[in-house]
């Protein structure tokens, strides 16, 4: 896939969008369109990996970006009950959900964890989304997942930037990689390639360190309840920063 952002098909993404933005979630217009364009982009018959599913929000524009291609979203989350995010319950909104978006035959949902079923995978993807646990363990873990991309495939990452566990994965594994360079980030939401990084790359994710700093900042302000002080960095919401 090139590594410059792809044209923009702009009826099909708000298709998509319309299809996708009333299932709850945490993936923003600008972010969904990322995926969309991305994933739109790929050859006939490509394969997307999406770690971490939830009530299916991305999964929706993932899918619908591929129907023109005849493309393959397979969708992993373990949907654990007693976990924060997810369960039977969530799966069967998940299912509903996709369903309701007519993308099911699209879809290939594998239940389980990713990192306990990525050291037997032996299928190759053609682009990959990260919106997993966020822990720093189970991030890099999921990073290992590259090497089923081809040259040039994308790694789109959901909450970099903003989540602590996240971010430390960024500058622990992919700032000092020969592999992998930073593209650019709507919001949270960043764009990876594989491919051999340059040092302005390397700098501009250092560049990104003062606005993550600010995310968490304000999400302490947040869980303190001092939702005015977090309004003061321009933050004018309940949920933390994505």
């Amino acid at each position: 896939m090139p590594e410059d952002t792809p044209g923009q098909d702009q009826t099909g993404f708000e298709a998509a969008w319309e299809a996708a933005h009333d299932v709850s979630g945490w993936l923003k217009e600008g972010q969904a369109r990322m995926l969309y364009d991305h994933a739109s982009a790929l050859p006939a018959g490509s394969t997307v990996l999406e770690i971490g599913s939830h009530r299916g929000r991305s999964s929706i524009v993932l899918a619908k970006a591929l129907e023109q291609s005849q493309g393959r979203l397979i969708c992993v989350d373990p949907f654990v009950d007693g976990s924060l995010f997810g369960g039977s319950k969530t799966r069967e909104e998940f299912e509903a959900n996709i369903a309701a978006a007519a993308v099911e035959d699209r879809i290939e949902l594998v239940a389980d964890y990713s990192t306990r079923l990525r050291p037997s995978w032996t299928r190759d993807i053609d682009l990959l989304y990260i919106d997993g646990k966020h822990d720093y363990w189970t991030f890099t873990d999921d990073l290992g997942w590259a090497e089923h991309l081809p040259d040039g495939g994308a790694i789109l990452v959901h909450d970099a930037f903003s989540s602590i566990g996240v971010t430390l994965g960024v500058l622990a594994k992919i700032l000092s990689s020969s592999r992998l360079r930073y593209v650019e980030r709507s919001d949270s939401m960043a764009l990876f390639v594989k491919a051999t990084p340059t040092r302005t790359d390397r700098l501009r994710i250092v560049g990104e360190l003062p606005w993550w700093i600010r995310n968490v900042g304000i999400k302490v302000l947040l869980r303190l309840r001092l939702r005015p002080l977090a309004r003061l960095f321009g933050h004018d919401s309940v949920y933390d920063p994505y």
